[in-house]
């Protein structure tokens, strides 16, 4: 899996998708122009410690990714699209791709991949989900998507092979 962060604005969200994709053993690619240095203090605190262990890459622009990248593996995530993530069917080796926190994907681009491009449904009242709580989603998605591909069961099949869940609650 890969991830792709076109034009990031805010370090601590960029940090946080790094520490992500280390958890996940996936690619993170980031799009210039980035709204912070590489080097920034706060961008190690919000998990550049852990990109000691993570394959990135920063690449200018959006025709430099699309010569190193199979644009037909792309997914284009944004609060526009009409498909849920969850409708999506992920084949291996994905390429996850986020917008900016501000503005999201390039129109442009959206229009060209229109039928690649998902959302993540939420309440009506949410304006939107913070970028790297939005990556986690969609990255875990994918993770459980093609592990119950390489068992040889379906997202369905694996959903009511799973064990029933025990909540418990508490009174305060």
């Amino acid at each position: 899996m890969q991830i792709v962060l076109h034009q990031p604005e805010i370090h601590y969200n960029a940090g946080n998708v790094g520490r992500t994709c280390v958890a996940l053993d996936a690619k993170l690619w980031l799009v210039r122009p980035l709204g912070f240095h590489l080097d920034d203090k706060h961008l190690r605190r919000a998990g550049m410690d852990y990109w000691q262990h993570l394959d990135w890459e920063v690449v200018d622009n959006w025709e430099a990714l699309g010569a190193r990248l199979d644009e037909g593996r792309m997914w284009f995530f944004s609060k526009k699209a009409q498909r849920a993530y969850t409708e999506a069917r992920f084949e291996p080796e994905p390429v996850l791709v986020f917008g900016s926190e501000s503005a999201g994907l390039p129109p442009g681009l959206l229009q060209t991949h229109a039928d690649r491009c998902l959302r993540i449904p939420m309440h009506p009242n949410a304006r939107c989900l913070n970028l790297a709580v939005s990556v986690a989603v969609a990255a875990f998605e994918v993770r459980r998507q093609l592990q119950a591909a390489s068992d040889g069961r379906t997202p369905c099949e694996e959903a009511e092979a799973a064990p029933p869940r025990h909540c418990k609650s508490r009174s305060l």
